[in-house]
């Protein structure tokens, strides 16, 4: 890039934003419109550190701001519990993330400027809301992102019951819902799409009985092959792809920061 996109006149313009989304198996940043939810560089990404501390990966988020050559404000999703902006949980991360001070961390090696820290599938279920698909906003919906877990948004009218993480329903002795049915599973195990299908269904099953949504919208990297799975689920519901698919998190954390979002 020839210049620095966060200037300040091109961000009152474009209403411009760094969205970061903190992954189990990659940490990925871009600079995103406001005006239109699109992104206006490449996704950045790099693989997330093992082990993935606190320190390890706020350096990461470092270097995909300077990749985007980024000097403004930066929004950044943790897979984990968010509250009074502490990590209050720590999933597919390493375990010493919970109680992380999420501000301390980041200013320390972001610097002085305004961060928000949330859980990633709230931020994804946001963005969805704000730029995705239509029906976010009506009724009762359920957002499922599928990937190295499963992370939930609960909605009602579009506004978001925060840190659900029904992904970690336990599921047996083994595990929890997450562990069963995420895209990581179906990896590790090889599944194809129709075994893989039937998990998600039963899972489906399972939140339709505690929570009978209006309908379910399914992201994560998975949802781009939608086609090979959704027309295979049972549920009574609707399950529509995720508009955004797996950009919803960057974009959700770069609303988050505009809006001032501080869980």
């Amino acid at each position: 890039m020839t210049e620095d996109i966060s200037s300040q006149g091109e961000q009152h313009k474009q209403q411009l934003s760094f969205g970061v989304d903190i992954g189990g198996s990659g940490v990925k940043g871009a600079v995103v419109d406001l005006n239109t939810g699109e992104l206006v560089t490449e996704r950045f990404k790099i693989l997330t550190p093992k082990p993935s501390t606190p320190d390890a990966v706020a350096e990461v988020v470092r270097k995909l701001m300077d990749m985007a050559e980024w000097n403004g404000p930066v929004g950044v999703t943790v897979p984990a519990v968010v509250k009074n902006q502490r990590a209050r949980t720590a999933a597919n991360i390493d375990k010493s993330w919970i109680d992380t001070d999420l501000q301390e961390l980041f200013k320390r090696h972001l610097g002085e400027r305004e961060i928000a820290v949330l859980n990633d599938a709230d931020a994804a279920g946001l963005a969805e809301v704000e730029y995705g698909e239509a029906s976010a906003k009506e009724g009762a919906v359920l957002m499922l992102t599928f990937g190295t877990g499963i992370g939930s948004a609960m909605l009602c009218d579009g506004h978001l019951f925060p840190n659900s993480e029904l992904g970690h329903l336990p599921y047996d002795k083994n595990g929890d819902v997450e562990w069963y049915a995420s895209s990581a599973a179906k990896d590790r195990e090889e599944l194809s799409y129709k075994k893989w299908a039937a998990r998600v269904d039963e899972v489906l099953h399972a939140y339709s009985a505690l929570f009978s949504p209006q309908r379910y919208i399914v992201g994560g990297g998975i949802s781009r092959k939608a086609d090979k799975w959704v027309p295979l689920l049972t549920v009574e519901q609707e399950v529509i792809p995720a508009k955004l698919r797996n950009q919803a998190g960057i974009i959700g954390a770069a609303m988050a920061v505009r809006d001032g979002i501080k869980p």
